[in-house]
C-alpha cells in the first residue's frame, strides 16, 4: 500500500507517518506545502526521511495560493463571522496538490492529520473526494485504533520518543500556531477559555497599537479589476505584495482579531488571528466598490460575500456553486480598477483618498450647493409613489 500524507514535521504528523507505516505495512511519501510559513524545510524533509518517509515532496504553492484562492476571496470581498478565512483558503491548495501527488506516484490513499473535532477534516476530505475520489482517504484521529493508543498530547509525545523521532516540544504547550503567507491563527491551550486575555509576546506578525509608531505611515495600493497590482507605485508579484503589506500593517499594528467562532462541527472555538496585509487590502478594495458599485450590486455583493465565504469555511472550494460565485465577482471587479491611498495608525485604518475608473459618484449630484444637476422637486413625485403603500397601510389603521 502506499499513502501520500499531508506532513507538517510537527509532533503529530510525524507520528502518524511512523504510526501508518506501522499499521498498514505501507510505503509512506510525505508531501510538504510551502505557503510562506517560513520553516526550514530542508530540515523537515530530513526529519520525515528519519521517520520513515521513502520520498518527501517540498511544494512551493505561494504563487497558486495567492492568486488562485486570497485575491478570489478578496474579490469578493469575503469573510467568515468577521475572520478572513487564512486557514480555511490554505487547505484547499494543500489538498489539491497532495492529490496530484498521489495520482503521479500511483498511490492507494491520502492522509492527513487534521482532528475530529475541527474544521480541517472536511477541507482535506472534500477536496480529495471532489478531484480525486477513487483514492482512500485515512483520517488517523478518527480510527479506533489510532485513538485506542494515543489519548492526548503525553501519548504521542512517548510514541515519539521510543520510535526515535526528533521531537522540539513540550507537554505543556500554551497554545497552537499556524502560520501561512495569510495570518497565523492561535487556539487551543490557555486561549481556549476566554477569559484569559492573550499573552503579547505570542505575536509573531504584528507589534501591538499601543508599541506601534507614534508617527503614522501612508500607503498606495493600486488595484486592476479587483486585484492590487501595485504597493507605493511599485508593481510586485502577487506574493511579495502581500508579504510586503504585512510587514507594513503589521509594524503599526493592523489586522489583530480575537473571537469564538462556531465551527462546522457545531463547535464554538476561540480563535486568534493577526492578518494584516489581507486587512488593509479588504479595507481598500471596498472603498473602490463604494466609488464603482450602484445600490443593486452591492446590496447583491453583500449577501453573496457571506455565502462565498461559508463555502470557503466549509470546505467546498471545489464546488460547482464557488465557480458560479466567481463568475458574478469577476464580472462586477471589472469595474474596481483604480488607486486607494490609506494611512495606517496605532491598529487604525484611516482613508485618505480613493480614485476609480469607473467611478459613478458625482460630487455636483451629492452636493448640497445649486440644482442643476439634481432638481429636488423631482424627488415629491417619486416619495409619492415609494410611499403610498405605506400611506394605505396607514388608513386602514395597520401600522
Amino acid at each position: 500500500m502506499k499513502i501520500v500524507l499531508a506532513y507538517s514535521g510537527g509532533l503529530d504528523t510525524s507520528v502518524i507517518l511512523s504510526y501508518l507505516k506501522e499499521r498498514f505495512n505501507a510505503e509512506i511519501i510525505a508531501f510538504v506545502a510551502d505557503l510562506g510559513q517560513n520553516d526550514d524545510f530542508e530540515k523537515i524533509k530530513e526529519k520525515a526521511l528519519k521517520t520513515g518517509a521513502s520520498k518527501v515532496y517540498i511544494e512551493d504553492l505561494k504563487k497558486e495560493f495567492v492568486e488562485e484562492v486570497v485575491w478570489r476571496v478578496l474579490k469578493a470581498g469575503a469573510k467568515y463571522e468577521n475572520y478572513l478565512l487564512g486557514t480555511s483558503m490554505a487547505r484547499p491548495v494543500i489538498a489539491k496538490k497532495q492529490v496530484e501527488i498521489a495520482i503521479k506516484e500511483n498511490a492507494d490513499a491520502v492522509a492527513h492529520g487534521a482532528t475530529g473535532k475541527g474544521n480541517d477534516q472536511v477541507r482535506f476530505e472534500l477536496t480529495y473526494k471532489a478531484l480525486a475520489p477513487h483514492l482512500k482517504i485515512i483520517s488517523p484521529w478518527k480510527d479506533d485504533d489510532f485513538l485506542s493508543k494515543f489519548k492526548g498530547r503525553n501519548d504521542m509525545i512517548e510514541y515519539a520518543k521510543g520510535k526515535g523521532i526528533p521531537i522540539e516540544v513540550s507537554t505543556k504547550k500554551p497554545y497552537s500556531m499556524d502560520p501561512n503567507l495569510v495570518h497565523i491563527s492561535y487556539e487551543g491551550g490557555v486561549l481556549e477559555d476566554p477569559t484569559n486575555p492573550y499573552d503579547e509576546e505570542m505575536f509573531k506578525m504584528t507589534v501591538s497599537p499601543e508599541k506601534a509608531p507614534s508617527t503614522p505611515e501612508e500607503v498606495e495600493i493600486e488595484f486592476e479589476k479587483g486585484i492590487p497590482t501595485k504597493v507605493n507605485g511599485k508593481a510586485l508579484p502577487s506574493y511579495e505584495l502581500l508579504r510586503q503589506l504585512n510587514e507594513i500593517g503589521g509594524k503599526h499594528g493592523i489586522g489583530r482579531i480575537d473571537i469564538v467562532e462556531n465551527r462546522l462541527v457545531g463547535i464554538k472555538s476561540r480563535g486568534v488571528y493577526e492578518i494584516p496585509g489581507l486587512t488593509i487590502l479588504h479595507f481598500a478594495h471596498n472603498l473602490l466598490e463604494q466609488l464603482a458599485f450602484d445600490r443593486d450590486i452591492y446590496s447583491m455583493k453583500e449577501q453573496l460575500a457571506i455565502k462565498y465565504g461559508e463555502l470557503v469555511y466549509y470546505g467546498k472550494w471545489f464546488h460547482p456553486l464557488r465557480y458560479a460565485l466567481d463568475d458574478f465577482f469577476d464580472r462586477i471587479n471589472e469595474y474596481i480598477t483604480g488607486k486607494v491611498k490609506l494611512k495606517l495608525y496605532k491598529g487604525n485604518i484611516i482613508p485618505l483618498s480613493r480614485e476609480c475608473k469607473y467611478s459613478i459618484y458625482d460630487p455636483n449630484l451629492s452636493s448640497f450647493e445649486g440644482v442643476e444637476a439634481y432638481d429636488h422637486r423631482d424627488a415629491k413625485g417619486f416619495i409619492n409613489l415609494y410611499g403610498l403603500p405605506t400611506k394605505i397601510m396607514g388608513l386602514k389603521n395597520m401600522l
